[in-house]
This record gives structure tokens, sequence and C-alpha cells, in this order.
């Protein structure tokens, strides 16, 4: 379920004003990033984050197709290796 349209995108303030100053800036450095539920806005399109998925930083770098997304969605928790090989029986 989404969240409410009067609320409004859930974005945390203090990521955003890092974005803010780091675009001000002129920097290209990475932001790390440990909210995975903040929301992409439009102001976030260009920068790199570090996003955290449990165990590592994994970089994401935002694009205008990653608009009204999430963070954690771009930073996958879970690494899939293979399905067991079955013995072939005769």
């Amino acid at each position: 379920m989404g969240r409410s349209l009067k609320k409004g995108p859930y974005v945390d303030e203090v990521l955003y004003r890092k974005v803010m100053h780091a675009r001000d800036a002129g920097s290209t450095m990475p932001i790390k990033v440990w909210n995975r539920a903040c929301t992409i806005v439009p102001e976030f399109v260009g920068q790199n984050f570090d996003v955290h998925n449990g165990k590592v930083f994994i970089r994401v770098y935002v694009t205008e197709d990653m608009v009204g997304h999430r963070l954690g969605e771009f930073s996958p928790t879970r690494n899939f290796r293979t399905h067991t090989t079955r013995e072939v029986r005769k």
C-alpha cells in the first residue's frame, strides 16, 4: 500500500539538505545513506549515493527514471546464487 497523497512523498530532511549542499558545492562525492525508505525526488537526479543494504554500501547513481522510487529498491539485500543442480538418474 502506498503513502497517502495528503502526506506527500517521504523524504528525509537531513538527506535532502546534504544533497542541496553537495549540489551547491558542485561535489561529486557519494552521500552515505542508511535510510532506504527515502523517496527519490527530482533534486536527487545526477547525484551518487552509497545505500546500505545491511552489510555493505552499494553505489547508486540516480537518473530521471528513478524519480518516485525508493533508494532501497536499487540496493538489493539478498544475493541469489543459483539453484542446486539435480543429479541425472539412469
